[in-house]
């Protein structure tokens, strides 16, 4: 169910970038111009969404002998879910969260931060890497990234045509733009793609929740880690891009009601009900 609702999403978004264009530019053309910039902006972001990620947080590669009980625990994940080793990260920063990105899991990298790494026993982060595993092993990391992307490129297509309004006058007309749409992508749109795209994330922190529960067989333990991660998350929130907050395992804040529209992740209590669920089968 999750992955037929990351798709419809993803197919939603997309679609709204190509009406865009077609409002913004006008015609057939925008329609043509809108396909080619989605083709362009979801192939830029396959490939280089590791390596761009990894810089926003400032990800410095260990190696095995740097951190060996890390490496060891990343290793025995991977064994048991039958996936190549990613790239191991460290963080330097005292916030507690952790990320996986990579356009596939042949070019996967898991990161964690300082502050988790002290604040977590073992078992729990363990699974707080088992959950990073899952977005790998569920490609989740792509789609985030194509959805971060196509969010970012709906939104500057939105900002070119206040320009256009503010500067170009009646030349969008000229062009076969309709100012009534124009308008309305111009107040709409952002905010549409950001809801669309933050649903995309929350949707696949249920799946890696329940894939994390399954390849350890102990959702309790990420249960702990998601309420310890959840208070620290607020008091030491971490720097970087918040465009890639839908990375993380934890958001800064946790949204309630209308906020969560706006939320790059379920609510921590969503998620440790679902964990208990799965618990009482396992």
């Amino acid at each position: 169910m999750n992955q037929f609702k990351t798709v419809a999403l993803l197919g939603l978004l997309s679609a709204l970038l190509v009406s865009i264009s077609y409002w913004v530019i006008g015609g057939t053309n925008g329609l043509f111009v809108g396909i080619i910039f989605a083709a362009v902006t979801n192939l830029g972001s396959w490939y280089f969404s590791d390596q761009i990620a990894l810089k926003a947080y400032n990800a410095q590669p260990v190696t095995p002998e740097q951190a060996p009980g890390l490496y060891a625990m990343v290793k025995q994940l991977c064994d048991r879910a039958n996936l190549p080793l990613p790239g191991v990260y460290i963080v330097p920063s005292a916030a507690a969260n952790a990320f996986a990105t990579g356009r596939d899991p042949k070019h996967a990298a898991v990161a964690v931060t300082e502050g988790i790494i002290s604040l977590l026993p073992e078992d729990e982060l363990e699974a707080v890497i088992a959950h990073e595993l899952s977005h790998v092993n569920n490609r989740d990391t792509l789609t985030q990234a194509v959805a971060a992307t196509v969010a970012g490129a709906i939104s500057g297509l939105a900002q070119f045509a206040s320009y256009g309004m503010w500067f170009g006058g009646s030349r969008n007309n000229n062009r076969g733009g309709n100012p009534i749409g124009l308008l309305l992508t111009i107040m709409l749109a952002p905010i549409a793609a950001t809801v669309i795209q933050l649903a995309i994330s929350r949707t696949r922190e249920f799946s890696a929740d329940a894939g994390a529960a399954k390849l350890t067989g102990n959702p309790k333990a990420l249960a702990r880690a998601l309420q310890r991660l959840d208070l620290t998350a607020r008091q030491i929130p971490i720097e970087g891009n918040p465009a890639f907050e839908p990375l993380l395992i934890m958001n800064s804040f946790s949204g309630k009601t209308m906020a969560n529209l706006f939320s790059t992740h379920p609510s921590t209590e969503a998620r440790i009900q679902a964990l208990m669920k799965l618990e009482q089968k396992i």
